[in-house]
């Protein structure tokens, strides 16, 4: 059988008893040692005034003026302050280490596990949240095995059906199939890679953004895209290859649609502003926010030359979240769209 005090109930209720018990046996001990002075003596004696009139002469007891309610009212006072103090943090202590649990959690599945310590219900509770924490760890982990088995099986007759296609005389109908096994096999890469992205917990490093989005725009520029580059911004520390990863998929969709991007940096102490701009159709304001979406996509079809497979934005969104920032698309002055990504450096 657990000691009764082993709950967080008991616990709260104990201290609240010893405050109260203390203050009442302080009460009653003052006023006992500083109580009402004695009545008076039955025998009062008088003596004569210069006016002839008679006074009794009784010696008067005086209490000192600390023998009042005022020390011990202010002890109950004070001890009851200092347990409900006592008890708020009682309270609120386990349900901070969930809350901060859940944002360790949130950030990275792979976070150590809550110490099942403290009270009955503080226990109770860290051993769920760790199962929780389990369970989601197998199911994530089954997803990416069932689909990378999914996928592996999907190659082999994926690549058996383009080398076929090399017996197809029709060179027209050859090219249209080509493309499609081709999409499909696209589809699958973006997918697992999705999936890696989700599953894989980098972590952070101090890093020059800066030099980081000079390089890419370089790199973009000798490959033959219109990539341009304004700005600075002191070191920020962020997940390296999450980050390059939603610039990469930012830029990519800025040049498919638009043929131009530029990137700008705006810094402050609080917050580091990255915006990838285009001068491309934009989005309709009622659907920035589908575009997050999984496999979501504004055309109606699943051609990858006009808008790929959909989970560009939504890596790039999880990988901004993950660095404790926020992703946003906002209409270009003049035209287009631009994402802005918020990355705080606190």
């Amino acid at each position: 059988m657990r000691a009764p005090f082993n709950t967080l109930f008991g616990r709260l209720f104990g201290v609240l008893l010893v405050a109260i018990i203390l203050a009442h046996v302080l009460a009653i001990a003052w006023f006992r040692h500083y109580g009402p002075p004695p009545p008076p003596p039955p025998q009062e004696t008088f003596v004569e005034q210069p006016d002839g009139s008679m006074k009794p002469l009784n010696k008067e007891h005086h209490r000192p003026w600390f023998g009042g309610p005022v020390v011990p009212l202010t002890f109950q006072f004070i001890s009851l302050i200092i347990a409900a103090w006592y008890g708020a943090k009682l309270l609120s202590r386990p349900i901070q280490r969930l809350s901060d649990a859940a944002e360790r959690l949130s950030l990275d599945l792979d976070s150590p596990p809550l110490e099942e310590t403290g009270p009955r219900e503080a226990r109770q509770a860290a051993s769920t949240f760790n199962l929780m924490q389990r369970r989601i760890r197998e199911q994530v982990s089954q997803r990416a095995r069932m689909l990378g088995a999914v996928s592996h099986d999907l190659r082999t007759p994926l690549s058996r059906l383009k080398l076929r296609l090399e017996q197809i005389e029709d060179a027209k109908l050859q090219g249209q199939m080509r493309q499609d096994l081709n999409d499909m096999i696209g589809m699958l890469d973006a997918t697992l890679s999705y999936l890696h992205e989700q599953r894989t917990s980098e972590t952070r490093h101090w890093l020059d953004v800066q030099a980081l989005v000079e390089s890419m725009s370089e790199n973009a520029q000798d490959q033959g895209s219109d990539v341009q580059f304004a700005g600075t911004c002191a070191p920020l520390q962020v997940q390296p290859m999450a980050l390059r990863s939603c610039l990469n998929n930012l830029i990519d969709n800025a040049l498919r649609y638009a043929g131009t991007a530029r990137i700008e940096l705006e810094d402050s102490r609080e917050a580091l502003l990255i915006r990838v701009i285009d001068h491309g159709p934009g989005i309709a304001a009622d659907k920035r926010e589908a575009v997050f979406e999984p496999f979501y996509r504004l055309e109606g079809s699943r051609n990858r030359n006009s808008g790929g497979v959909g989970l560009g934005m939504t890596i790039s969104k999880e990988a901004v979240e993950r660095l404790g920032g926020r992703l946003s698309l906002e209409e270009t002055p003049g035209g287009g769209l631009t994402a802005v990504l918020w990355l705080p450096r606190a």
